[in-house]
């Protein structure tokens, strides 16, 4: 069987995260959406997204096909349902369609004409920011699980400081030394190759990618993921960061996602409680207003390519787009379009390709004409913001 994880509905709840990438590529707990799916379904997954990302994020169709909502997160008895999916039938929870059976004759998919089978478990969906975050404890849990099942971790170095050793699993070619790790409270997972710096305190549920760093003296709180070839610093506490992101500097993040190829200055620091205690008002691109979050606490999300200045304050419930470079004299705006410069400037787009290519340079990477192809869609899909 063939498996297509699709962008649903709740797309334009992740935006900018999926300006330029498809819902099953957003990292939660330790591994992206559509990694998941595939250790369930033991067979690799393409993905059905916007026209512009087609080239970058190709779908493969073939005779027999099964199609996954993206905002879904898979349970092995979910799973099995799917599996068993035949002609005309769909998967559905809560009067929603989780997954459905298509032919390659098939020239149209009518629902009318489908035989729905209700799930035999709820699945977790993700509606938006606020359930990434609230989930990633219980999801990096059961990515543990999986992940580690009938493995044995690396030695832990002696000079480390361990609290629940089983519950810590370190893989090879990682450096972990002088550090404290504490285990009660959620699985600790450095991923290979990785760099755990003296005198970091680390306390789980937390996830370190491969060849990702963890500066001297860093403070991590959990639920905090961190992606693929990042760098992390100062102090964190329930955050995602997608790979090749750098926050190596003092500061402190917290109920935070952000996004890939990102690099917050030293003593960037984002606020993620309001004084007065109130619930969270977020940019909606929806509605294309502020809505309540209903939330106390949450952060800043970043998009793709967000620069910011040394000593960047950013408010409670602060949304930042694709390319932004973010400098003001006290604290920007709480929505900042993609492509913004500073407080009301405009990136050119020749000037954002020189910057992202020395930018991935530093990282040894390419900045493919592909790539270069989805930005300038995004730079066209959001001037109608930058003009508010």
């Amino acid at each position: 069987m063939n498996y297509i994880l699709f962008d649903g509905s709740q797309r334009v709840h992740f935006l900018p995260l999926t300006y330029t990438r498809p819902v099953a590529h957003l990292r939660i707990g330790i591994s992206t959406i559509q990694e998941k799916w595939e250790y369930y379904l033991g067979s690799t997954c393409t993905v059905l997204t916007e026209d512009y990302l087609e080239d970058k994020f190709p779908m493969v169709e073939l005779d027999q096909n099964v199609f996954i909502e993206a905002s879904y997160l898979p349970k092995q008895a979910i799973v099995d349902q799917i599996k068993s999916l035949s002609e005309n039938e769909m998967l559905v929870c809560n009067n929603e369609v989780v997954a459905f059976f298509v032919n390659a004759s098939q020239h149209e998919v009518d629902f009318d004409n489908y035989t729905a089978i209700t799930c035999k478990e709820e699945p977790i969906r993700l509606l938006n920011f606020q359930d990434m975050l609230q989930q990633n404890k219980h999801v990096l849990q059961e990515d543990f699980k999986n992940i580690t099942k009938d493995r044995t971790s690396q030695e832990i170095s002696k000079t480390n400081q361990v609290i629940c050793p089983e519950n810590i699993f370190i893989e090879e070619g990682a450096v972990v030394e002088y550090t404290m790790l504490n285990g009660s409270e959620g699985p600790v997972f450095i991923g290979k190759n990785s760099l755990v710096m003296e005198g970091s305190l680390i306390r789980g549920a937390f996830c370190l990618g491969e060849n990702a760093v963890v500066k001297m003296g860093t403070k991590i709180y959990g639920a905090t993921s961190v992606g693929n070839n990042s760098v992390v610093g100062g102090e964190l506490k329930n955050s995602i960061f997608m790979d090749n992101s750098n926050k190596g500097h003092e500061g402190y993040l917290g109920d935070s996602i952000v996004g890939e190829w990102c690099n917050l200055g030293a003593n960037t620091t984002g606020s993620n409680i309001k004084n007065n205690y109130s619930e969270v008002k977020l940019w909606s691109y929806e509605s294309e207003t502020y809505e309540n979050s209903k939330t106390l606490k949450c952060g800043q999300v970043f998009g793709d390519y967000v620069r910011t200045a040394v000593n960047t304050k950013l408010n409670t419930g602060t949304i930042i787009g694709v390319g932004a470079n973010v400098f003001a004299a006290g604290f920007p705006a709480k929505f900042i379009p993609s492509f913004r410069w500073g407080n009301n400037k405009e990136t050119r787009m020749t000037d954002f390709i020189q910057t992202a290519k020395k930018m991935r340079a530093l990282k040894g990477c390419d900045f493919s004409l592909q790539e270069q192809a989805v930005l300038k869609a995004v730079y066209k899909v959001t001037q109608k913001f930058r003009l508010l």
